[in-house]
């Protein structure tokens, strides 16, 4: 690697995202930029992790990384924008929240947000799996998941009746039965399919799809 090469590569920020497909809350997005003197072992993509082993790396991402940051897009962004762009927007904000700018942002999947104008100077790419192989993605994919989850479960306590808690927003078949007897609340993303429905048919009609 030539010397501007290694320059450029200093720190390397990876970029992942939590909650692209639940049918409620946001999607949450972390960045990370490790420190490649404090190595943490375990890194995985955060889906093959369990809740517990996701709960033990957090903490030690935190403290070990060279920076990390957290960014959101809400409910009614989702609905607006739709759940690609709000992704991108909750990567952007991500990148904002790192206290330090990196020189080299590696974001996990094929796309990539806009970062011309975030004054950061540096390069983008968009890594395939990429939470899979890169150890900066996994962090911040670790990151992603335990923050938004957290968030969930704390969310349960003000939409009750949904057990938000529990499946943190996606279609499993108890949060679907849960929409069939009651209300979407206002975490729940009107544009998505379960809440268009829900919107345009009785209740009785829906329940006999």
């Amino acid at each position: 690697m030539h010397a501007t090469e290694a320059r450029d590569l200093k720190r390397v920020a990876g970029v992942d995202e939590a909650g692209r497909g639940p049918l409620a809350g946001p999607v949450v997005a972390a960045a990370v930029i490790l420190d490649p003197r404090r190595r943490i072992r375990g890194l995985a993509d955060s889906k093959v992790l369990s809740p517990a082993e996701r709960a033990r790396l957090a903490p030690i991402i935190r403290s070990r990384a060279l920076a990390w940051g957290v960014g959101w897009a809400d409910r009614d962004e989702i609905d607006t924008l739709n759940i690609l762009e709000a992704t991108l927007l909750a990567m952007r904000r991500a990148l904002l929240a790192l206290p330090v700018p990196p020189t080299h942002v590696r974001v996990d999947g094929n796309r990539c947000p806009c970062i011309a104008d975030l004054a950061f100077g540096c390069t983008v790419e968009a890594i395939i799996a990429g939470d899979a192989r890169i150890a900066a993605i996994s962090a911040a994919s670790i990151l992603a998941k335990t923050y938004r989850d957290a968030l969930m479960e704390a969310l349960d306590a003000y939409y009750p009746g949904f057990a938000l808690a529990t499946h943190k927003g996606y279609a499993t078949a108890a949060h679907l039965e849960a929409l069939k007897a009651r209300a979407p609340s206002a975490q729940h993303r009107r544009s998505f399919s379960p809440m268009r429905v829900a919107g345009e048919a009785p209740l009785s009609s829906w329940e006999d799809e």
